[in-house]
């Protein structure tokens, strides 16, 4: 059985959705975004300020010389992405989980019993889920909005984990939300999560 899922996600996919399902389904532990950075705060070494502003930004020195400096030098954002990687490891060690976002497929790849999965849709399908979330705003603003975080992201797996965001070499599952539907996408994780 894998203990430890994880699920990255396109913006607007039901990612998030559907790790807390399968959460609920298998009795783990949900873990996202806001715990991972609850955590990163608690580290010590960042306020939660400083966690708001840099999370999921690429240092603005991007590919000019970052792996000279050490971790004191390192810019701000850079300590948030070590801070998060504890903190995505101390909650691994422990099983049962599921963590979405943040890069943990790869953070975890060196972990038994595991089960990546990125969970992608159609522009449509997103664009639809997202307006119930952000009902003020028009669809143009939804869709700049979208393809702002999915940039965003694709940058920040890049730039942190050498590897391509949403490539399936990284995943063991791959799903289409608009196609399987959400509890479609819940079904076959919690299926293949349970074979031994």
């Amino acid at each position: 059985m894998k203990n430890i899922i994880t699920i990255s996600r396109e913006f607007g996919a039901g990612g998030g959705t559907i790790g807390k399902k399968v959460a609920k389904e298998l009795g783990y532990y949900y873990c996202d975004k806001d715990i991972i950075l609850q955590a990163a705060a608690a580290s010590g070494s960042l306020t939660p300020n400083e966690i708001r502003r840099f999370d999921e930004k690429v240092p603005f020195e991007f590919g000019f010389g970052q792996s000279l400096f050490d971790f004191y030098n390192k810019p701000l954002n850079e300590k948030l992405f070590a801070a998060q990687r504890e903190a995505i490891i101390r909650v691994a060690e422990k099983g049962n989980c599921v963590i979405v976002g943040r890069n943990a497929n790869v953070i975890l790849q060196e972990f038994d019993r595991t089960l990546h999965v990125f969970v992608s849709a159609t522009q449509y399908f997103r664009i639809q889920n997202l307006k119930t979330k952000m009902p003020d705003m028009s669809e143009a603003e939804i869709i700049s909005h979208m393809k702002s975080v999915d940039k965003t992201r694709k940058k920040y797996c890049s730039y942190y984990t050498k590897t391509k965001f949403g490539q399936a070499d990284y995943y063991d599952m791959c799903l289409k939300s608009s196609t399987l539907g959400i509890d479609g996408c819940v079904d076959l994780i919690c299926r293949t999560a349970e074979k031994q």
